[in-house]
């Protein structure tokens, strides 16, 4: 079963994040073979770490809770909060099968959050699909009812990237300047 989650970043926490970088990494190194995509978002126009997306292949929502609260960082309080849920992964590939590569390009999550009375939408992967990295939907922890849909795409700025997902049709879009993560070479 597939796997989003976003830890956002308590105001504040860089110093403790920094701290624990090696700790964090050599956490996410035990799920090096689960991972689909990972990385930092950032606040618009900035260096300023806001978060950290990873998308994961576990077993089940049991071992995905423990991923997301064991993590050093959240157990620390880095984080203020935590989105968790089941996510379909549309294109069938990791971000390292991304064919644009980790550093071309301007990158972006976007986060389409559902209403209760919303409609399933962009549960197809839409046109211009050499620019999403990762794409798919947010699930309920059974997998039956739609959520949101969440994306990792290149664009050249926000704007584009938001567009990925129909307008007008989520409560809420949100978008974060997002990179590849993982270890300095």
């Amino acid at each position: 079963m597939e796997y989003f989650c976003h830890h956002r970043d308590r105001p504040g926490s860089l110093p403790l994040r920094d701290r624990l970088l090696e700790e964090h990494w050599s956490y996410m190194d035990l799920f090096a073979a689960e991972m689909i995509a990972r990385g930092p978002t950032f606040a618009p126009g900035s260096d300023t770490l806001t978060g950290s997306v990873h998308i994961l292949d576990l077993p089940d929502a049991a071992a995905a809770r423990a991923f997301a609260f064991d993590e050093p960082n959240y157990q620390a309080g880095v984080y203020r909060d935590v989105l968790l849920r089941r996510w379909r992964n549309l294109l069938g590939r990791t971000m390292w099968d991304f064919p644009g590569g980790s550093t071309d390009g301007d990158r972006y999550l976007v986060l389409g959050l559902g209403s209760d009375a919303a409609e399933p939408v962009d549960q197809d992967v839409p046109p211009g699909r050499e620019e999403l990295i990762a794409y798919g939907p947010l699930l309920s922890d059974d997998g039956t009812a739609w959520l949101g849909t969440a994306a990792l795409v290149r664009a050249p700025d926000a704007k584009a990237a938001r567009a990925v997902l129909t307008a007008d049709r989520y409560a809420d879009v949100e978008v974060h300047e997002w990179q590849f993560g993982g270890r300095s070479s």
